[in-house]
């Protein structure tokens, strides 16, 4: 009777000491865990499209899928009817991923100007901006697949045509 007794309490801890490695591990995964949102800036001139990372684990960005009229791209300068030159803008491949650490920011679209000089280019800006849809897709250290997406229609909120 000892002896199965004693066989029962180390299943019992064995099943014990599994359960909680798994909870170790899930609580090692949410501990690291970046939390990634795209956020938009049209404000005195400064425009930009970024991918914030506000969690406590840093982003590796595998993919941007931008999306204008039914029709994607990976490269922004491909669905802007602007000259390259004119904005900065970033290229993520699957030679050029992109790692976002925790309170950082990848910029994939960014411009300066003055608005007293500017403005037709201002608006310019965010006419084309406004028809495009934003897809980031991404992993965390574990290799968990993190995607988010927006769109960027909120550039259209000052046009009078709208």
């Amino acid at each position: 009777m000892v002896l199965i007794f004693s066989l029962v309490l180390s299943f019992l801890a064995i099943l014990i000491a599994f359960d909680q490695a798994r909870q170790q591990r899930v609580h090692n995964q949410k501990s690291v865990k970046p939390l990634p949102q795209i956020d938009l800036m049209d404000r005195d001139g400064l425009l930009f499209v970024h991918v914030q990372n506000n969690g406590v684990g840093p982003m590796t960005v595998d993919k941007l899928t931008f999306t204008r009229n039914g029709k994607k791209s990976y490269r922004i300068q491909d669905c802007l009817e602007i000259d390259p030159k004119k904005y900065h803008h970033i290229e993520v491949t699957d030679t050029n991923k992109k790692v976002v650490i925790p309170g950082g920011f990848l910029l994939v679209f960014s411009e300066q100007l003055d608005p007293s000089d500017n403005q037709e280019m201002i608006e310019l800006f965010r006419q084309q901006l406004s028809a495009l849809h934003l897809k980031v897709e991404g992993r965390d250290i574990y290799d968990n697949k993190i995607s988010i997406e927006k769109s960027l229609a909120w550039f259209a909120r000052h046009n009078k045509n709208a």
